[in-house]
């Protein structure tokens, strides 16, 4: 899986801890370090409260790979 920049780069422009993203959308600090990794994907419900969270849309958190 690719690391998702996205929910990383946003949650840093906002100045906001892993805990505290963690906090606001439900889940453990580690569910948020594994998503930023790319080693877990999350579910669509979970993508949308990152997204209304980060104050972003889904496309941007989780751009899909360029097909050939």
């Amino acid at each position: 899986m690719e690391t998702t920049a996205g929910v990383r780069e946003a949650r840093r422009h906002l100045r906001m801890t892993q805990a505290e993203l963690a906090t606001a959308v439900g889940v453990s600090r580690q569910t948020i370090i594994s998503i930023e990794r790319g080693e877990h994907a999350p579910s669509v419900y979970l993508a949308l409260r990152l997204a209304r969270s980060l104050g972003a849309s889904v496309d941007t958190l989780f751009p899909l790979p360029e097909e050939d």
